[in-house]
């Protein structure tokens, strides 16, 4: 899978900083309770039903924290899962199996949920031409993981922050004093700054998206809180200039009813805000 944020510097960054919060100055439990030498074995067990997704990670926190673990994966990430599954084992020195234990399940919990949900939301619009997007409402310093498990259930990536993107919402618009004065200073900022970056802009009804449509030099319009009558005229008006996007309290109750307005994508943000975690443990074996 081609991610451009999954890159071994940013995967080890995330991994050296989530243990630093957990771990601290040692896991004084383990080191007091486990002989240095003892080995072990734990099996990573499913309690749920649904999309895996953290195993990738989950190797990777292992091997980072003491290279000489070893692991046998038995489920892939994107696999589907069932209760009672096992996804891996691990074997090793007890206490390092120990110390990454929770670090990992909090990935793999987390993760798993994520991709389990952005599945079913995938499955409610298949077939028709819109793709499903994920945002930026992700939990702080764990927007790696979570966008990960995004794409590992089917759907695409929004822009990964501020900085890879231009994306025009309603506060930035108004605080320029409107649509035409936006646009044009963010044409003249790319242009004294040498940046090649994507511009989107927010329109909130369709006198909106004329006026966008009157001014152009943008790449995707979004289609904020419309309903349905309302953005099907926009895409009629749009009329594949532009990529569309809707956005706005999407549930899984509308996004079939939006998706067969013919928008490009449509964005949601209860992918990494609401999902609910799987239940896995790790398990002495």
């Amino acid at each position: 899978m081609e991610l451009s944020y999954l890159t071994e510097d940013a995967i080890n960054y995330f991994i050296k900083t989530a243990l630093n919060e957990d771990v601290g100055d040692g896991d004084h439990s383990s080191l007091a309770a486990i002989p240095e030498n003892a080995q072990s074995e734990a099996k990573l067990l499913i309690k749920d039903d649904g999309i895996l997704a953290g195993i990738e990670l989950a190797t990777k926190i292992f091997h980072f924290f003491d290279p000489n673990l070893s692991i046998s994966i038995l489920k892939n990430d994107g696999d589907v899962v069932q209760k009672g599954d096992v996804g891996f084992t691990v074997k090793g020195s007890a206490r390092s199996i120990l110390t990454c234990e929770r670090l990992v399940l909090n990935c793999l919990q987390r993760m798993s949920g994520i991709a389990t949900y952005t599945n079913y939301l995938c499955n409610l619009i298949k077939g028709s031409q819109t793709q499903l997007l994920d945002t930026r409402k992700t939990t702080p310093n764990f927007r790696l993981p979570e966008k990960w498990a995004v794409a590992i259930g089917g759907a695409k990536n929004h822009r990964f922050a501020l900085y890879d993107m231009i994306m025009l919402k309603d506060n930035h618009i108004d605080y320029a004093g409107g649509i035409k004065n936006a646009i044009h200073a963010t044409k003249s900022y790319l242009k004294e700054t040498g940046k090649s970056l994507k511009v989107e802009i927010e329109t909130r009804n369709i006198e909106e998206v004329k006026e966008v449509l009157a001014i152009g030099d943008i790449d995707i319009i979004m289609l904020d809180n419309m309903i349905p009558s309302e953005m099907k005229e926009a895409v009629r008006l749009i009329d594949g200039k532009y990529e569309t996007e809707a956005s706005g309290g999407i549930t899984e109750k509308s996004i079939i009813e939006v998706a067969e307005c013919g928008v490009d994508y449509i964005s949601v943000g209860a992918l990494t805000h609401s999902a609910k975690s799987l239940d896995i443990s790790l398990k002495a074996s």
